[in-house]
């Protein structure tokens, strides 16, 4: 295979929303992004995402884990046997625990059966060099943000907001020389996105999400509550820093006393003020945030980020890139800039003291 030039990369994404997996393919040097290809998305069902919810916060050795983890290769399998035409697959995994300063960071599937079962070479494991490190591991995707805003054209600092199960922030200066340049990124979790308010619709109303903002279009937002959450230390602590899905789960339990609509309005609320309150971090003012993730399709929560953020808020379809594999882009991008031995990870996107590589490789049997 060639470790130099552009190469069909494939990448999967099973994120922390637990809706399903996400692939598509990309053509890079690791470097630029030539062509973006064919994209899939294959759903859990509601027995599958029962499984691997039952793993969270599990690592391994726990007999839960294995039942996800074979829930979660099963799934990629089927999903990436459609595609033909790749040189190698960029595998994540599903995360089930994330404590980087810890027990580390822990996202299960395998990806050396992958690699046998597509025959493909199959990068995985991505985050847990930048652990070792003394990394924060997360977020991975913004080295790929900053190919997506030299893609786009962009010249002036902006940022990029993927909000899936927890919200991340990528700022970056197009005009530095390179991803890993001193200044180029700064990235950090932003706070609880929609894994809140999913759990809230789950345990109240048995959905597994608020669909176009329909409940809580109709609530009023407890501002109160919204300031309260942002009084965390949390939210005041510098970047680089990251979260486990379940880090913020105790919200639900605190809106006994909201109507279902208010409680949906209110966490919404959260997830955007969450992201509104990031905004003190940034090295210079942005004047553009392209959304990604789940929660661009939310009308209620992009309004919010809207009323609390002067920046123009818009979905990344506004330059045309897909929001609903971005993700999965950003993993096939690393992993061939894994085989070219290249970075992955630097000290202002995930907090590692130095310029991080991260990624096994495994080659499928000759």
């Amino acid at each position: 295979m060639r470790k130099d030039g552009a190469l069909w990369a494939l990448g999967a994404m099973s994120g922390t929303s637990l809706d399903g997996v996400d692939a598509a393919m990309v053509r890079t040097d690791g470097l630029t992004i030539e062509a973006f290809g064919p994209s899939a998305y294959r759903p859990y069902t509601a027995g599958e995402q029962e499984v691997i919810r039952a793993a969270l916060g599990r690592w391994p050795g726990d007999p839960a884990v294995a039942a996800a983890a074979e829930v979660v290769e099963t799934a990629h399998a089927e999903l990436l046997s459609r595609f033909t035409g790749a040189e190698v697959l960029g595998f994540h995994g599903q995360t089930l625990a994330h404590d980087p300063q810890g027990r580390g960071t822990h996202q299960c599937g395998n990806g050396a059966l992958l690699a046998q079962v597509l025959d493909l070479p199959t990068v995985w494991d991505f985050r847990t060099s930048d652990v070792a490190m003394g990394g924060q591991g997360a977020p991975l995707a913004p080295f790929f943000h900053f190919a997506l805003a030299r893609h786009i054209g962009a010249t002036l600092p902006l940022a990029f907001l993927n909000l899936g199960g927890v919200g991340n922030l990528t700022w970056i200066d197009p005009s530095a020389p390179g991803p890993e340049a001193e200044g180029a990124l700064l990235a950090f979790d932003t706070g609880p996105a929609n894994a809140p308010l999913n759990d809230l619709m789950r345990a109240r109303l048995g959905q597994s999400h608020d669909h176009d903002g329909a409940l809580a279009a109709t609530g009023e937002v407890d501002e109160a509550f919204v300031a309260s959450v942002l009084r965390d230390p949390w939210f005041d602590a510098p970047p680089p820093k990251s979260l486990d899905r379940n880090d913020f789960a105790g919200l639900v339990d605190r809106l006994d006393m909201l109507s279902d609509a208010d409680a949906a309005a209110t966490l919404t609320a959260v997830a955007a003020a969450s992201v509104a309150a990031g905004q003190i971090h940034f090295p210079a003012p942005v004047s553009r945030i392209l959304v990604t993730g789940g929660g661009r399709l939310n009308p209620v929560l992009m309004a919010e980020l809207r009323r609390r953020i002067p920046a123009a808020i818009e979905p990344v379809e506004a330059v045309g890139l897909n929001g609903d594999m971005l993700e999965a882009q950003a993993f096939a991008f690393l992993a061939v800039r894994v085989l070219r031995k290249l970075a992955t990870s630097a000290p202002g996107t995930t907090g590692a003291p130095t310029l991080v590589g991260g990624g096994q490789i495994s080659r499928p049997d000759p």
